[in-house]
C-alpha cells in the first residue's frame, strides 16, 4: 500500500521559514516524479513546485519562485520544500504528490498525502 505522509508545517510569523517533508513508502520512489500542492481557504489546489524523477527537472509557481526551494532524496524516499521569507498569502494545507515516470504541470497525480497545515501570520 502506498503512503505519503507529509510533516512539519506548523504557525510561522511573515518572513520566517519552514521546511516540509514527505515520507513515501509502497512504490518505486525513483520511478516517480513529486510535487507540492497547496489548498489555501476557500480556493482551488494549486500546483507549488514540481521535481522529476531523476530530480534534474524542477518547476516552481511564480509566486514561490525564489522562496521555496523542492528537493528530493531518492535514498531515503522523501522529498522536502524549504520555504523562505513566508508570506500569509502562502498560508494553506500542503500536499506532497506521486506521479508515475512523468512530471505534470497539472493536478493528475496518482497519490496524496493527507496534508499539512501552514499558517503564516502577518
Amino acid at each position: 500500500q502506498v503512503h505519503l505522509v507529509e510533516s512539519g508545517g506548523g504557525l510561522v510569523q511573515a518572513g520566517g521559514s519552514l521546511r516540509l517533508s514527505c515520507a513515501v513508502s509502497g512504490l518505486t520512489f525513483s520511478d516517480y516524479a513529486m510535487g507540492w500542492v497547496r489548498q489555501a481557504p476557500g480556493k482551488e489546489r494549486e500546483l507549488v513546485a514540481v521535481i522529476s524523477a531523476s530530480g534534474n527537472s524542477i518547476y516552481y509557481v511564480d509566486s514561490v519562485k525564489g522562496r521555496f526551494t523542492i528537493s528530493r532524496d531518492n535514498a531515503e524516499s522523501t522529498i522536502y520544500l524549504q520555504m523562505n521569507s513566508l508570506k500569509p498569502e502562502d498560508t494553506a494545507v500542503y500536499y506532497c504528490a506521486a506521479r508515475y515516470l512523468i512530471a505534470t504541470m497539472g493536478l493528475d497525480y496518482n497519490y496524496w498525502g493527507q496534508g499539512t497545515r501552514v499558517t503564516v501570520s502577518s
